[in-house]
């Protein structure tokens, strides 16, 4: 079985509070990926970056003082596109933190030995590093992906910094 695990496509993080140049130039390829394993009969899941309006005053938000993802917000929501290409075939997971322990236990429990599970998404240095890794821990028995045209980081430097990174952990990172 393949699985899809589509992080963090979000307003903020494509083109708003937190979007980039790079974030929008990655939605065709994530939006093509998508339909695909709709039409492979793959299993879908999505991770939303979860925030709430006391965001500035935790941890992550003192070291990011930038509100993104407030649940509810318009930049909390999937990008459009993202959002029509997974029309409701995906589980969805709400994170408040970068990597999703949730996701990896439903994977730990859906996926079987010699699955591949590949990751596209938003950022690459962040949030994809995070969840492949604990991905990789729950479900040491799959083939874990990375999609490098089908991500984006910060920076392009921390980008392919977390690719490197992620292969040393044997995560397969495809087209790099």
């Amino acid at each position: 079985m393949k699985h899809l695990i589509v992080v963090d496509m979000q307003n903020d993080f494509v083109s708003g509070s937190l979007g980039s140049k790079a974030a929008e130039a990655i939605v065709p390829a994530v939006c093509e990926k998508i339909k695909r394993y709709k039409a492979e009969g793959g299993k879908i899941a999505m991770t939303l970056d979860t925030h709430f309006k006391d965001y500035l005053e935790t941890p992550e938000g003192k070291k990011l003082p930038v509100e993104h993802c407030i649940k509810g917000t318009e930049g909390w929501q999937p990008a459009a596109q993202v959002a029509e290409a997974i029309d409701g075939c995906a589980e969805v997971f709400e994170k408040s933190t970068f990597g999703s322990v949730e996701l990896a236990k439903y994977l730990s429990e859906t996926a079987k030995a010699g699955d591949e599970i590949e990751l596209c998404g938003l950022c690459t240095d962040i949030c994809v590093v995070s969840n492949a890794l604990l991905i990789k821990a729950f479900c040491p028995e799959c083939e874990v992906i990375v999609d490098a045209k089908a991500c984006a980081g910060v920076t392009e430097e921390s980008h392919r910094a977390a690719l490197v990174t992620m292969a040393s952990c044997q995560c397969r990172i495809d087209n790099f």
